[in-house]
């Protein structure tokens, strides 16, 4: 009963979740289009404070007046942004369970417990496991952590945490055995020092791991040519808010002109909307799934009917979703689209008839009767 109630929650949501889509891809569109069509290009030698308030599109390279550190290894880099991934060798506890049902429709399920020593890049909680003693995991007192430029400039343009925060590109930035000594000087724990495939290894043997040793690698997105979309605000930029009611705000790497920008930003759109469409529609299975769940536990008593009833049940259940979640989007369709909508619904209604009538032009004539054949006597 509790799997028929979160049954008829989770189609309740996901009707509400695939119309909400619509809306949101829509509203979308609306705003990209809105925003290529006033969109200006202007250049980043000065500020024009006629296009305050406008919707720019800048190019040109990004300038920082500081470096990045990361303090607790000595490590420097130029760049926008230095980013740490920390890992710890620790146990984790892995549950595998089998049911199986039996005769009058019981059902019997075991649980079993197997650990492995693996590398994580969270703290593995032991204290949760069903067999703790001999699997404890020492504290995570190292973690990964980001070291990003607090201001930078674009030409006379100033750059600001939102507009840094958008700009991708990072790649991996390794370490050299010269950097071994500042790394080693600056690390203040117990544990020695080595550098491993440009990376940091805290440990005594990186060939034979023990638990609580630690692999640190590092990312930096380096310095170079950016392009944003955004509202022009003095000499900053800031989200433009669209009349179609999404905000703008789009930051690529590299020299991109505006059309393309605005380009790759729908078909992203398209893509998203995509996406969620084919995830309201697996959920709307498991929910229809859940929903007619009752009928398989009830032939339970004979366990091969069980099967062959989820087995059914669950081709019904896809079928229940493809029918309710097409149905919810061309309902949105009219309501968001309404002369999209309708016009696709008369295009299609004049193609089925013109359709329809060349058939019927083209049907044979039926052959007229010979004479005096069926005459009455």
């Amino acid at each position: 009963m509790g799997g028929v109630v979160f049954g008829l929650l989770l189609i309740v949501l996901m009707v509400i979740g695939l119309f909400w889509n619509e809306g949101r891809a829509v509203q979308t569109a609306r705003s990209l289009a809105e925003g290529s069509g006033v969109v200006v290009s202007v250049g980043v030698d000065s500020v024009d404070a006629g296009n305050d308030g406008k919707l720019v599109h800048v190019t040109g390279p990004v300038t920082a007046d500081s470096g990045l550190a990361d303090p607790e290894f000595g490590i420097a880099a130029q760049g926008l942004r230095l980013s740490r991934s920390v890992e710890m060798y620790q146990w984790r506890e892995e549950s595998k369970s089998e049911t199986t049902k039996k005769l009058g429709g019981g059902e019997e399920t075991v649980t079993t417990y197997s650990y492995s020593r693996v590398w994580d890049d969270s703290q593995i909680d032991s204290s949760n496991f069903k067999k703790p003693d001999g699997h404890q995991n020492p504290p995570m007192a190292i973690h990964s952590r980001t070291f990003q430029i607090p201001d930078g400039k674009l030409g006379a343009f100033a750059l600001d945490t939102p507009v840094l925060d958008r700009i991708e590109g990072d790649k991996e930035f390794a370490l050299s055995s010269s950097q071994a000594a500042a790394i080693k000087a600056a690390y203040s724990g117990p544990k020695p020092v080595t550098i491993v495939d440009g990376g940091i290894y805290l440990g005594s043997d990186a060939t034979s791991p023990a638990l609580g040793d630690y692999r640190i690698g590092y990312d930096l997105a380096p310095l170079g040519v950016v392009s944003i979309v955004a509202r022009q605000t003095g000499s900053q930029f800031e989200p433009y808010q669209t009349v179609a009611g999404d905000q703008l705000l789009m930051v690529d790497t590299g020299d991109v002109p505006a059309a393309k920008m605005f380009a790759d930003a729908v078909s992203e759109n398209t893509l998203i909307t995509w996406l969620l469409r084919a995830a309201g529609l697996l959920l709307l299975t498991f929910g229809f799934a859940l929903l007619l769940g009752p009928i398989g536990v009830i032939l339970d008593v004979i366990p091969f009917l069980g099967s062959i009833a989820r087995m059914g049940t669950g081709i019904i259940a896809f079928f229940l979703a493809i029918l309710v979640g097409t149905t919810t989007i061309a309902v949105a369709w009219f309501w968001y689209r309404p002369l999209l909508a309708a016009g696709i619904l008369a295009a299609g209604l004049i193609a089925a008839a013109a359709v329809y009538y060349l058939g019927r032009s083209r049907r044979p004539a039926a052959p007229a009767a010979a004479p005096g054949v069926g005459a009455p006597t």
